[in-house]
């Protein structure tokens, strides 16, 4: 009887992308909450760029662990593959999240936005027909349903060229490709 020598087989670029985009998407509803509750402005400030912290980390584990579970190296187009679906699993998860919150739980979350845009224009000297007409224009990109279709596209570009940055420092090259 031969002994077949078991291995497990190596990680791919798609499920280290998911595994790490799980764990995000997670993250980034439990930090969505955080924020909420805590009455922080997530347009401004902290509340709209702390995220990108998490974003760095996670990419940055998410390709230690190809590395890790693979032979080691990792190539740049490997990074952003990992960094690409581990865009689109979060930001779909959280998407989701985020319409069914303003949608069903909170449907007050949009209307304090477009407040505190006609406040913040009217602190620059604007008139009211500029601020009616502004809002207008604005007001077709604060439903639930284009801020979801928005969101997914904008969150999957940020977290792409985050991971473009990241992946410049993640990468390792192996040294005989083709051994």
């Amino acid at each position: 009887m031969e002994h077949q020598e078991s291995t497990t087989p190596m990680v791919t670029t798609r499920s280290a992308g998911i595994r790490y985009g799980l764990i995000m998407a997670v993250i980034s509803i439990a930090y969505f909450i955080i924020l909420t509750v805590a009455d922080v402005d997530m347009t401004s400030g902290v509340g709209r760029w702390s995220s990108t912290i998490f974003y760095i980390g996670v990419i940055y584990l998410a390709h230690k662990y190809f590395k890790d579970n693979g032979d080691g190296f990792m190539s740049y187009g490997q990074g952003m593959g990992i960094t690409f679906w581990l865009a689109l699993v979060c930001t779909v998860i959280y998407s989701v999240f985020f319409y069914v919150y303003i949608k069903f739980i909170d449907s007050s979350f949009v209307q304090a936005i477009k407040d505190k845009q006609i406040a913040e224009m009217e602190a620059k000297g604007m008139s009211e027909e500029q601020i009616d007409q502004a809002m207008k224009i604005a007001g077709a990109f604060m439903t639930p349903e284009a801020m979801f279709g928005f969101g997914i596209f904008i969150g999957i570009l940020f977290i792409l060229v985050i991971g473009l940055i990241v992946t410049i420092f993640t990468q390792k090259k192996n040294p005989e490709p083709f051994v």
